[in-house]
């Protein structure tokens, strides 16, 4: 689940706690005693968007192939890989979210609440509702009765309903690690990572239509710079290897 976590070669988690200290510490001042005006978006200056593990033309990534593959098992499989990338993007930054340092799952001005089987509303510390939201999407892909991986076995009637309540779960985590452990990322030079797995994940549920654009509207503005094509390299430019 999200509490494993994979150090980084060469990074002790003492110089990872250091680097980020550094970086929180600078924003934390508050002149004169006055309320601090709304947080900047770091994730949208120039210099964090334009950086990508690799550019490529995400339509034709997350479309479906043609003839080759039943649209459920095409939803099944990418369903099943942005959960376990999203799962383990947030493993990264996990100690850094902690009951007293985002004590309601929120992004942006939206703070969201659990809602369990019967239908009961609890407002939740992030870390608690991120795994309420990974226990249920492990719990999903894992029943072979909604998520079928044997030959011939079909897909229940409610499967999209499901993909489409998993796909606005992950979005939530998503948008969480973008306003409140973004300069986390950074300092763990994870941005480029997290900036392509979300533009990724954006396209492939705009492709099916898996979450109402009301739901992921409170971060338009970084989709539309990340789902767009890179600019060209010059033709001078030289790359280092």
């Amino acid at each position: 689940m999200h509490s494993q976590k994979t150090p980084r070669n060469g990074l002790s988690c003492k110089m990872v706690l250091q680097a980020v200290g550094k970086v929180l510490r600078k924003s934390k001042t508050k002149p004169n005693g006055k309320k601090p005006a709304e947080e900047k978006k770091h994730y949208m200056e120039p210099e964090y968007t334009k950086v990508r593990v690799m550019d490529f033309d995400l339509k034709h990534l997350v479309a479906l192939p043609t003839r080759e593959i039943d649209l459920n098992e095409w939803l099944a499989s990418n369903t099943t890989t942005f959960f376990n990338l999203i799962n383990l993007q947030y493993s990264t930054i996990s100690e850094f979210c902690t009951g007293d340092t985002c004590q309601a799952m929120t992004a942006c001005n939206t703070i969201y609440y659990w809602h369990d089987e019967r239908g009961k509303k609890t407002k939740c510390t992030a870390p608690q509702y991120i795994d309420l939201v990974m226990t249920f999407v492990q719990k999903l892909v894992t029943d072979e009765d909604i998520f079928p991986t044997k030959y011939g076995k079909a897909f229940p009637n409610s499967f999209e309903s499901l993909v489409k309540k998993v796909c606005r779960f992950l979005f939530h985590v998503l948008a969480h690690i973008y306003c409140s452990h973004f300069k986390e990322t950074v300092a763990l030079e994870l941005q480029g990572h997290l900036n392509t797995l979300y533009a990724h994940f954006i396209v492939f549920v705009r492709e099916f239509n898996l979450i109402d654009p009301k739901e992921t509207c409170i971060m338009d503005d970084l989709s539309e710079v990340l789902c767009a094509p890179l600019p060209p390299l010059p033709h001078n430019h030289v790359t280092e290897r």
